[in-house]
Order: C-alpha cells, then structure tokens, then sequence
C-alpha cells in the first residue's frame, strides 16, 4: 500500500478553482469539474509526469467522486479519465447521470 495506490495522498477541495488538487514534490495535480444544478460536470484530470505512477490520479477522482455521493450530486464524466475510472469500478454507477450510465456499462 502507501503511496503507490494514493492512500497516503491529501486531496484538496479548492472551490475557489472549481477542482481537487493533490500537491506532491513540487507539482500540482488536479481533476477540475463544474457545478450544474445539482450536479456536477467531470471536465479534465492532469496529473504530471513527476507524479505519475504513485496513484494521484486514483486519489483525485476517487475524492471527487465520494464527495459528489456524499453531496448527493449527480455525476457527469466528460474527463475520459473519470469515465474510465468508473467503468472499472461500477460501484459509481448509481451517482452517474441516466443518459452517460449506460455508456460507462
């Protein structure tokens, strides 16, 4: 476990930027989003090349995720990211908006 799955990672809210950031070694990772009534619009996750292989990305949509569940916000995963993160773990499916559900199954 550890850092290479994300665990250890510190996922920020920054509403102020509309995303979840993860600072680490000096960059900055972040899956940005949208707010749309009461919803929320997955737009883009980058994490660098210095921070790739250690589970950041993991850690940022799997954060973004359990918040939009914990705010009872209905999901929708522009981000290839998200939505492939979501194909892998159908236990989001239920918080995905109706029309993406069915192209994520």
């Amino acid at each position: 476990m550890g850092k290479q799955d994300g665990a250890d990672l510190e996922v920020k809210y920054n509403t102020a930027k509309n995303r979840f950031e993860v600072t680490l070694d000096g960059g900055i990772a972040v899956a940005e989003y949208r707010r749309e009534g009461n919803g929320i619009v997955f737009t883009h996750t980058e994490v660098p090349e210095s921070m790739e292989g250690k589970g950041v990305a993991k850690a940022l949509v799997t954060s973004a995720l359990d918040f939009a569940r914990s705010e009872k916000l209905e999901v929708t995963p522009q981000c290839s990211f998200v939505s492939g993160y979501i194909k892998r773990h159908p236990e989001y499916l239920d918080i995905v908006a109706a029309d993406y559900r069915q192209r994520l199954t």
